[in-house]
């Protein structure tokens, strides 16, 4: 028998990786997500922080060579499901492949959304970005990086006073907001029911055919929703993975950090 739901006790967050992907600079034929860095793949990487923050599971959006991702995530058991992105239309159609595994939640459950190849991730900054979206009642929350040089990064738009205006992708950005140094390096939080609703209106980018969830802000904001952002993902999170030699220094930066974080304990 199944204990009935309290419904004074809010609802467990959980999260939705994005792992279809190829990576097709990695000069390999792995999904980049199953590269290893500090000897684990490294989505796991990304799944771990997600459990050490209080998700009750995780939806791993796969599809390129899906059974190796399938593979690198066994150990975590049924708390991690799958959904399957068949043809990679972007950030928000892989969200959307993974509503069936989200439909039987509360419409007010926090969604992370994150990139299943960031593996320098903090369970802290999930911390402090599900606390500020509950704390808030936002519908959406981001957590941003402001680094030193934000090439190729959507940059974060905010008004005079301050408040989020939407995100700016580097080849749609005016002069004025490539010097923006505020970036978004795609640690998002939602209320399940105001992304299902906002992806629904999100359209498809005329020059790549894709449908981003960089969208979703901005079409929350206009609805009149609130959006928060804090600036919580130290710089040295957001390296990218796009190239075996990038993919050395990530090793290298979490190697370090990890072995610094076991000195500490010991």
């Amino acid at each position: 028998m199944t204990e009935p739901t309290d419904p004074s006790r809010p609802p467990e967050p959980v999260a939705v990786v994005m792992a279809a992907g190829k990576g097709t600079r990695m000069r390999s034929d792995l999904p980049k997500v199953v590269h290893e860095v500090a000897g684990r793949p490294m989505v796991c990487h990304v799944v771990e922080a997600c459990f050490a923050a209080g998700c009750a599971r995780v939806i791993a959006v796969v599809g390129y060579e899906q059974q190796l991702v399938r593979d690198a995530l066994a150990a975590f058991g049924d708390r991690v499901r799958f959904a399957v992105q068949e043809e990679q239309l972007g950030t928000g159609h892989a969200v959307q492949c993974a509503a069936d595994e989200l439909a039987d939640l509360d419409p007010q459950t926090p969604v992370l959304v994150l990139a299943g190849d960031g593996p320098l991730i903090r369970t802290g900054t999930l911390e402090a970005l599900l606390g500020l979206h509950r704390s808030s009642g936002a519908a959406a929350t981001l957590a941003t990086s402001v680094i030193d040089d934000p090439t190729g990064y959507g940059r974060i738009v905010r008004d005079a006073g301050g408040r989020l205006v939407g995100i700016v992708e580097q080849k749609n950005a005016t002069p004025e907001q490539l010097e923006i140094r505020e970036v978004n390096p795609s640690y998002y939080c939602f209320g399940l029911g105001a992304m299902t609703g906002a992806l629904a209106k999100v359209g498809r980018d005329a020059a790549s055919g894709e449908y981003y969830i960089t969208d979703v802000p901005a079409i929350l904001l206009k609805s009149g929703a609130r959006v928060e952002v804090i600036d919580a993902v130290p710089a040295e999170d957001v390296l990218s993975i796009n190239t075996p030699e990038q993919l050395a220094e990530v090793d290298r930066v979490l190697r370090a950090r990890l072995a610094h974080s076991t000195g500490a304990a010991s």
